[in-house]
């Protein structure tokens, strides 16, 4: 069991890493609008990626998929297609203040609901049993780490106007005001919460498959192809409008595009990777594997995606008062992480 539970927080912890690392191509996809990335990451991450995981390591799944139950079926397909919306404004909130304020908000934001309300809703005598008590505890304090890095990124926005504007032209698609960019990432804050939400509630999914004849992770990986699918739909839906309105689908054919597709297609291994590196860690951690796994992979994310976006010179125009701030905010959820990770 012990050796079963650190395989489990290994697991979430490169989740939480590829998830964190995922949108760093985004800086080298200038010559592309942003419709024309996200609709290639979200073609490979949400449908091209999960067929070939499931087609190759269980492939009676498509047939358990199609003999579903329509109740426990509309669970994944609603939530998931929730979850897409949230997806969008995540890529846009990226594009408006850049990796490190954009995956701090939405992670921050998405960890927190993501952790307590499958608790409350499936398992609600854990929030007063140890285990419960430090889920809370972490997500307090992660919420801390979040204030701080917050804090540091209204002083970041303080910096010479022309070097802020430079530097977040580097970044595909466009700047926005630092308002409207909170906005996008609260909003898909929210609606990625509904992500985790829904792989909670859809657990029977995981059961039908078990009884169908699936291995426990072949049964997990069903959850995941139904929700990406029904998420890629929004996502596609929104690109293909984008596409249509900017007349950018002749970008697709500019030159250059092997690097292009190479670097999308790098997003969507990483962040559909880390999806069923999570759904593999929760199997792993016992009853409270979705409200401890999420927050504690996603506090890794943001650890390592702002990490990313300081290497990656997002805060070379800051004061040095910003960048205190921001480097507070990291130490604060490097203890979140180990209090997150006491929980078992």
């Amino acid at each position: 069991m012990t050796s079963m539970i650190a395989a489990g927080i290994f697991l979430t912890l490169l989740s939480g890493g590829m998830n964190g690392l995922f949108t760093l191509p985004m800086r080298f996809l200038g010559q592309w609008s942003w419709e024309n990335v996200w609709a290639i990451f979200i073609v490979g991450s949400c449908l091209l990626l999960p067929a070939m995981i499931v087609s190759t390591t269980a492939p009676a799944s498509w047939n358990v998929i199609l003999h579903l139950p329509m109740r426990l079926l509309m669970v994944a397909l609603v939530t998931g297609f929730a979850w897409g919306f949230g997806a969008i404004m995540f890529g846009q909130s990226v594009s408006a203040i850049g990796i490190s304020l954009a995956n701090t908000f939405v992670l921050a934001t998405s960890s927190a609901l993501g952790a307590v309300l499958p608790m409350v809703l499936l398992a609600p005598q854990k929030l007063k049993e140890h285990s419960g008590l430090m889920v809370l505890a972490g997500v307090g304090i992660e919420i801390c780490g979040i204030a701080l890095c917050g804090r540091g990124g209204f002083l970041r926005e303080q910096s010479p106007a022309g070097l802020e504007t430079q530097q977040r032209g580097r970044l595909v698609g466009k700047a926005r005001p630092l308002g409207v960019g909170f906005l996008l990432a609260l909003g898909s804050g929210v609606l990625s919460a509904v992500f985790n939400i829904g792989f909670a509630l859809s657990h029977p999914i995981s059961e039908y498959g078990q009884r169908a004849g699936l291995s426990l992770s072949a049964s997990t990986n069903l959850i995941w192809v139904i929700m990406l699918g029904s998420g890629a739909l929004a996502n596609l839906g929104f690109c293909g409008y984008l596409l249509t309105a900017n007349r950018t689908f002749g970008n697709f054919s500019k030159p250059g595009g092997v690097k292009l597709y190479g670097l999308s297609l790098t997003m969507a291994a990483l962040w559909g990777g880390s999806i069923f590196v999570y759904g593999a860690a929760t199997t792993r951690l016992g009853p409270l594997g979705a409200s401890l796994g999420w927050p504690l992979s996603l506090t890794t994310g943001l650890l390592v995606a702002n990490l990313a976006g300081i290497a990656a010179g997002e805060w070379n125009s800051s004061p040095k008062q910003a960048r205190s701030w921001m480097f507070c905010g990291i130490g604060v959820l490097l203890v979140a992480i180990v209090v997150l990770s006491r929980a078992v």
